[in-house]
C-alpha cells in the first residue's frame, strides 16, 4: 500500500505541474548542526526569523506534531530564452564588469523575479496536492504545505529526498533542472518510504566561487549572507555598506551570478507551471523610470510580483546604487531630486550616487 500511495502522490504531483516529487523522513537533516553554527557566526545578517525559528527548522515535530514524512517538490523556472534579456555577466573581483550587456539606462533583476510571484502561482497546486495526500492517507492524516516560507530546512531535505544536491554555492542543483528551481514541501503524518538521497556532483568545479562579485561564498559550501547581493538588495532593510556598493553594478533585485555559471544548467528544462507567468518587462527595467515612482506607482507597477517585497524604499535605494555605478551625467537631475526625498534611505543613497557619477564624469573630462 505504501508504494501505491507514493506512486499516486507522485502521479498527482505531475498532473498538477510539479517537475519533481520525492520523499524523505521527518528526521532532522544532518546539516542541522552546521545551520546552528552558521547562525551563531551571525552569517544570516538581519534575517532574525531564521534564528527565531531555529528549533522548528531542526525539529519538524514542533511544526506538525506526529509528522512522519516530507514530500519534497520542485518547479523549474528556467526559460529557453530568459525573460528580460541576458543576465548580468559574472565577475571575478569586487569591481563592476565592463560589458556590452551593461546599459546605463537599465537595471538587472534575478531570473526568479521575472515572473508573477511564485508563491501565488504554486499555492493552488500545492493545496490540491496536500488535499490528495490527506485523502490517500485516510482518516486522521494531517498534512501541511509550504512554499519557501515555513520553518523548514527545505534545501537539505530536498537533497536527502533526491531532488538535487547542495552545490558549493549553497543552492540546490538538479541534474535534470540545473539551478533554476522553486522548492515546496508537504509535511505529513502519513508514513511513506523515503527515496534515496542525491550525492554531491560538483567535483573540482569552483566556477560559482569565482563568479561571486562580493566573495560572499567564503569557501565551498559556505555563504556569508551579509555579503551576498541578493541579501543586500532584498533582505537588508537599511543602508548598503559603502564598500559593497560599487560591486553591485546595475543589479537592483537579487543576483544570479553563482547560479548562472553552473555547468549543470545545460540540462535545465522549462517547467509547465511558471512559463505562462513570465513577465518580460521585469528583466531589465529602466532605472530612471523606477526612480520616478511614488508609493502608489510602485505598488501598481509591481503588484503580484516578488519585487513588491523590497518595498519602494528598498527598491529605490537599489536603483540609486545602480545609477551611481553605471549612469552618465544625464542621470544627475533625477538623482538630485531623489537626494531631497523625504525617505532618508533613498535620499542618502541618491547623494552617494551623485558623487559617483560626478567623479566618473570628472575622470573622463
Amino acid at each position: 500500500m505504501n508504494a501505491g500511495v507514493k506512486a499516486a502522490i507522485r502521479q498527482r504531483a505531475t498532473e498538477l505541474g510539479f517537475d519533481r516529487c520525492r520523499f524523505t523522513t521527518a528526521a532532522p537533516p544532518d546539516s542541522s548542526g552546521q545551520f546552528r553554527e552558521w547562525l551563531a557566526a551571525g552569517s544570516h545578517g538581519e534575517m532574525a526569523y531564521l534564528a527565531r525559528q531555529a528549533d522548528k527548522r531542526t525539529n519538524l515535530e514542533l511544526v506538525l506534531p506526529g509528522v512522519r514524512s516530507v514530500i519534497c517538490l520542485a518547479v523549474s523556472y528556467y526559460l529557453d530564452s530568459t525573460a528580460g534579456g541576458a543576465p548580468t555577466p559574472p565577475t571575478s573581483g569586487i569591481r563592476p564588469p565592463a560589458s556590452d550587456l551593461w546599459s546605463p539606462a537599465s537595471g538587472q533583476t534575478a531570473r526568479y523575479a521575472r515572473f508573477v510571484d511564485y508563491h501565488g502561482v504554486l499555492s493552488e497546486p500545492l493545496g490540491a496536492l496536500t488535499a490528495s495526500v490527506n485523502q490517500l492517507g485516510g482518516v486522521g492524516t494531517r498534512s501541511l504545505g509550504y512554499i519557501d516560507s515555513g520553518p523548514i530546512l527545505e534545501r537539505d531535505l530536498a537533497q536527502r529526498a533526491g531532488v538535487g544536491f547542495v552545490g558549493k554555492h549553497t543552492n540546490l542543483i538538479s541534474r535534470a533542472g540545473g539551478n533554476w528551481l522553486f522548492l515546496a514541501e508537504i509535511l505529513t503524518t502519513l508514513e511513506l518510504e523515503p527515496d534515496g538521497p542525491e550525492k554531491n556532483r560538483c567535483g573540482s568545479c569552483v566556477r560559482c566561487l569565482e563568479a561571486c562579485p562580493t566573495r560572499a561564498i567564503t569557501a565551498p559550501f559556505q555563504l556569508d549572507a551579509r555579503r551576498c547581493i541578493s541579501y543586500l538588495t532584498i533582505e537588508l532593510k537599511g543602508p548598503i555598506p559603502l564598500e559593497l556598493r560599487p560591486v553591485i553594478g546595475n543589479r537592483i533585485f537579487g543576483c544570479d551570478d553563482c547560479l548562472a555559471v553552473c555547468p549543470w544548467n545545460r540540462f535545465a528544462r522549462e517547467g509547465r507551471l511558471m512559463k505562462p507567468h513570465a513577465q518580460a518587462d521585469l528583466g531589465r527595467p529602466a532605472l530612471l523610470g523606477l526612480l520616478a515612482l511614488d508609493e502608489s506607482g510602485f505598488k501598481e507597477r509591481f503588484a503580484g510580483t516578488p519585487i513588491l517585497r523590497a518595498k519602494r524604499r528598498g527598491l529605490l535605494r537599489n536603483v540609486c546604487v545602480a545609477l551611481g555605478n553605471v549612469a552618465d551625467v544625464s542621470a544627475l537631475p533625477a538623482l538630485e531630486r531623489a537626494a531631497c526625498e523625504p525617505e532618508s534611505l533613498i535620499a542618502a543613497h541618491a547623494r552617494w550616487a551623485c558623487g559617483q557619477v560626478a567623479a566618473r564624469v570628472s575622470q573622463c573630462s
